[in-house]
């Protein structure tokens, strides 16, 4: 379990009602938004949560700093967790924050490989109106994280940062963005000769082999790349930083300015993150597609600009006959101030109006020419049907298999049909879908049901098991779990078979069960149908009530009465 706060360094994106309105939008998704939780507020949803928080947010005039805390617990992959637990787990951070009595509003995500809840918390309090920054809240929440694990059994994360500053924000851009940061090209590629190197002179040929220049910045360096980029040397290692270099090779010494420098082996350009298939024809299209969105921006907001100034001229020039025909009509006076007044009123409702509407065909415009990042692109394309985009997603190097109440197989079987209608797609390339209640999530190598496993949904996930991997299945998981898919293959009379003994023998037996029953019923049902039907032919016959007897006899013999 991690615990991470999320600034947001501006006051303006400092919004609690656009927060709650994040936090509990669905997406168009069945599988994002879970469980909704406020507390310590007076109105139960979280529309109107929101507007109370911003109502105490307001009595607060000297706060010049956000206020609005954003926290969000994320589990390990396949951790599931009740409702009761996340409740708990969410009160004993926020009151180890400091921030147990302020207003907040909580909502359950599941549309990640991860599940994960975010808090949105106000920081100003509901009765003092004082505003609490918790100081040095990342080694608390990981304190804090560490005891709940042991608590509650929860699977063990690492909490101590082994990374800092450029260092662990290149690696965020890395790991959510898809894009190789100048500092993680170094470090795969020349750090070890950097380190090696034994002189100034070697340094700076070593450098300039790949494309890049160490420069002085105040009191240290920085490592520019061809492209403007520049990192810090000492994120790249803490050797390189520029009291260690200086003990290590002397006194800085610069690159000789009349030599000159032999053309780079290699150079640093911002590219997808090495992975085993081939993606430049992909991030080409990416980048074709990035720039037509600039373009068709640009071009809207252009004529959304044109359209703007010339309602703009419109109604100024309205404005000047108006004052014109006050001047000729009226006489100098009261009722001449008046009308000029009137008729400025009026141009000035009037620009209000058009300079509004002009801001809101920006934000529209602003949404759908929005540049995205590589992995969002790829996610979009996935979910268009792009199978090579799907591939390039589950090829990342952060991808691991997904843990859990899994069911895969050995076998591979091309899917016919195409994709079948799914909820959503992670950035790890795996893909959700929904039968009823119950999610089932696809990493590429078997299905995992993540939540709401009821015996049609387990049916549907054998199903497009056997689609998948053929009829031979491999079941992981819960004992629970195993017992629940055998039931669903035996009730759906579904042609697998498990590789596991034991799940296979419980199958057959359950089978040999089932099928026993189904034929009992049914020769039941067929001896029911002849004895009714012979007893309403005899007894309307001669001898009928005899004949009834008879055969009523004769079927309880044959049922094993006496």
């Amino acid at each position: 379990m991690i615990a991470k706060h999320v600034p947001m360094k501006t006051v303006a994106k400092s919004d609690f009602a656009s927060l709650v309105q994040y936090l509990c939008d669905p997406q168009h998704k069945e599988e994002r938004l879970g469980w909704v939780a406020v507390t310590h507020c007076c109105s139960q949803t979280p529309e109107a949560a929101a507007r109370e928080v911003l109502a105490t947010q307001a009595r607060n005039t000297r706060a010049k700093s956000d206020r609005t805390y954003h926290l969000i617990v994320s589990f390990r992959p396949g951790e599931q967790v009740d409702e009761a637990t996340c409740r708990a787990i969410e009160a004993r951070l926020c009151d180890g924050l400091g921030l147990g009595a302020h207003q907040r509003v909580s909502a359950m995500h599941h549309d990640t490989d991860s599940l994960h809840l975010h808090i949105a918390i106000n920081k100003i309090h509901p009765t003092r109106y004082t505003i609490h920054n918790p100081y040095y809240d990342h080694s608390k929440l990981g304190q804090l994280c560490t005891e709940l694990e042991r608590e509650y059994r929860l699977q063990p994360d690492n909490h101590c940062a082994h990374q800092r500053g450029a260092a662990c924000r290149a690696a965020d851009m890395e790991r959510h963005g898809g894009l190789e940061s100048l500092l993680g090209w170094i470090r795969r590629t020349c750090q070890a000769q950097i380190l090696a190197a034994a002189s100034w002179p070697a340094l700076h040929r070593i450098l300039n082999s790949n494309g890049l220049s160490l420069q002085e910045r105040g009191t240290g360096f920085v490592v520019m790349a061809s492209n403007g980029i520049a990192a810090k040397a000492s994120s790249i290692d803490p050797a390189c930083s520029r009291s260690r270099l200086e003990r290590r090779l002397g006194a800085y010494q610069a690159p000789e300015p009349g030599q000159a420098p032999e053309p780079p082996t290699r150079t640093y350009a911002k590219a997808p993150l090495p992975c085993p298939i081939d993606t430049s024809a992909l991030y080409a299209r990416y980048r074709q597609a990035q720039h037509q969105a600039g373009v068709r921006g640009a071009t809207a907001r252009t004529a959304a600009r044109v359209r703007k100034e010339q309602q703009i001229d419109v109604v100024k020039q309205r404005a000047r006959l108006k004052r014109a025909s006050i001047k000729l009509l009226t006489a100098p006076g009261v009722a001449r101030r008046m009308l000029y007044r009137a008729a400025s009123s009026t141009l000035r409702d009037e620009m209000g109006k058009i300079n509004r509407d002009y801001h809101v065909q920006c934000r529209a415009i602003s949404g759908q020419c929005q540049r995205c990042s590589w992995v969002d692109w790829l996610r979009a394309q996935a979910m268009a049907g792009d199978r090579n985009a799907l591939a390039a997603l589950r090829a990342r190097s952060t991808v691991h298999g997904l843990p859990g109440d899994t069911v895969g197989g050995s076998g591979r079987v091309p899917a016919a049909g195409g994709y079948l209608p799914c909820d959503s797609i992670t950035k790890n390339g795996t893909v959700i879908y929904r039968f009823g209640s119950t999610a089932v999530r696809d990493d590429g190598g078997k299905l995992t049901v993540s939540r709401g496993a009821t015996e049609e949904g387990l049916q549907a996930t054998l199903r497009m098991a056997v689609r998948r991997y053929g009829t031979l299945l491999r079941v992981n998981g819960t004992a629970d779990f195993r017992a629940q898919i055998v039931q669903a293959a035996v009730g759906a009379r579904l042609a697998v078979r498990f590789d596991e003994a034991l799940l296979e023998h419980r199958r057959q037996t359950l089978l040999q069960l089932t099928t026993a029953s189904i034929s009992n019923r049914h020769q039941a049902k067929v001896v029911c149908q002849q004895d009714a039907s012979r007893s309403g032919i005899d007894s309307n016959g001669p001898g009928g009530a005899d004949a009834t007897l008879r055969m009523r006899r004769s079927s309880g013999r044959h049922r094993g009465g006496p």
